[in-house]
């Protein structure tokens, strides 16, 4: 008897152990990633219902309420970044999506050279930012760019590619799904690997085409990967800087300004963090909006 109720004590304190010891492993990441995540979005959420500048600092600073946030829905350039940044989205990531997934389904049924084309196409998701923006700079040049020498060899008229209403957004937008195809191409050739190849035999031998295999077999075991990889690149194209930022500053006449361009030159560079952060918290308002739709649809 004695016995049995040793060993039940012994399995218990084990089955405790079991629990406990994940939990222990955890914390200490769970406490690091609190401190960097929760720590900022408080005091930004703080900072936006007050006048805070740094020059002045933030003994000086006075609760203002909801004067930002006015501020910034009065403001029209806001107004305007708002919609130049929903709208580069939405087309930024309906063009990676697409070509993202051609390039996959070209590669994935390639017979040889797989591994010289996977690294190739991904050398543009590599590459810093910055650098991306430079190199497209000097070859979009209006003096010495190749593409402009190219079009006047054509006998076709030169560009001002980033100064011209015509073409500014659209050669960002041009850039941005240049470098981030590659992206949407590997998760989604990751997960046409898991595609059972018994699954297609089965449909040819039923007498599927093509298309029909592709809508019947590959589409319905790439809806998770498809959803996941859009809600991804929807929340770092929403937060597009750099691009902007070198190229463009946010003109010509306010065409390519974003939400943080916005934030950048009206609020962080005149050191105006009380506003910046109510810019800031409005923007995760919207990530947060457009997000909880990719969510919602995945979980379908």
């Amino acid at each position: 008897m004695k016995q049995n109720e040793s060993q039940i004590r012994n399995m218990k304190a084990l089955r405790l152990e079991e629990r406990v010891f994940p939990r222990a492993m955890i914390t200490p990441t769970m406490l690091v990633l609190l401190i960097m995540t929760a720590y900022p979005l408080i005091f930004t959420l703080i900072y936006s219902f007050t006048d805070y500048n740094y020059l002045k600092g933030m003994e000086n600073a006075k609760f203002t309420l909801f004067q930002n946030y006015s501020s910034l829905i009065k403001n029209g350039y806001f107004r305007q970044a708002v919609v130049n940044t929903v709208k580069f989205t939405i087309l930024a990531v309906a063009f990676e999506m697409f070509f993202g997934l051609l390039v996959a389904l070209f590669v994935h049924g390639m017979h040889w050279g797989k591994k010289v084309m996977r690294t190739l196409l991904l050398l543009p998701y590599l590459l810093p930012t910055v650098t991306v923006a430079l190199s497209w700079r000097m070859m979009l040049s209006v003096n010495y760019g190749i593409v402009n020498q190219f079009l006047t060899s054509l006998g076709i008229p030169v560009f001002n590619w980033f100064m011209d209403t015509r073409t500014a957004f659209g050669t960002i937008l041009v850039i941005d799904v240049w470098q981030n195809v590659p992206f949407v191409f590997l998760l989604v050739y990751a997960a046409l690997q898991s595609v059972p190849e018994e699954l297609y035999e089965a449909a040819r031998i039923d007498g599927a085409g093509a298309l029909q295999q592709f809508h019947y077999v590959t589409l319905p075991h790439l809806k998770t990967s498809l959803a996941l990889c859009a809600l991804m690149r929807s929340i770092d194209t929403f937060r597009l800087f750099e691009k902007v930022n070198i190229l463009t500053g946010g003109g010509p006449a306010g065409t390519t300004s974003t939400i943080t361009q916005f934030l950048y030159t009206y609020g962080i560079s005149n050191l105006k963090f009380g506003f910046g952060s109510a810019g800031a918290v409005v923007m995760t308002i919207l990530v947060l909006l457009i997000s909880s739709v990719y969510i919602r649809r995945a979980m379908q």
